[in-house]
């Protein structure tokens, strides 16, 4: 098992003290306190963590991404580069929510760059969500879903 310390590049400004042995948190990102990050994940480049965000283990985030409070992210999901999650309905500056939006990705999924998901949405197990895709509802476990609003497009590819 890996007890290798977290590694922290140290133009980053992370204040969590919740992240599990063998993550790397790459430069330029900001990890709030609350936040937690499982074992051995990837946190690229110019990312922000809040502080109701939870990683699993394994997980890579990749460069350009912000997880807003309210995203609960399970075990070996890939999140790639500059995907877009939202956790309030109808934002106006300065103006919050009681509750920011629940949002959970499930287990061994996989979303594509530039993918946008709505805040509220619940991800499946083992689905892919593909490049560019606005995902406007939920995913069920282990489908493909691509498009504008994002649509199923039959099981999702095994590696």
């Amino acid at each position: 098992m890996n007890e290798t310390p977290p590694r922290i590049h140290p133009l980053s400004d992370v204040q969590s003290t919740q992240i599990g042995p063998g993550t790397t948190v790459w430069q330029f990102c900001v990890v709030l306190a609350g936040a937690r990050i499982g074992r051995d994940c990837n946190i690229n480049a110019q990312c922000l963590i809040e502080n109701d965000v939870e990683l699993g283990d394994r997980v890579t985030v990749k460069s350009g991404v912000q997880l807003w409070d309210g995203l609960s992210v399970e075990d070996d999901v890939f999140i790639g580069p500059n995907v877009a999650f939202t956790n309030d309905k109808y934002p106006r500056s300065k103006q919050y929510p009681e509750a920011f939006q629940r949002t959970r990705i499930g287990r061994g999924a996989s979303i594509g760059a530039n993918a946008t998901i709505l805040g509220g949405v619940q991800i499946g197990a083992g689905a892919m969500i593909g490049a560019g895709s606005v995902v406007t509802r939920d995913v069920p476990a282990g489908e493909l879903w691509l498009g504008n609003p994002a649509r199923p497009r039959g099981p999702a590819p095994r590696t």
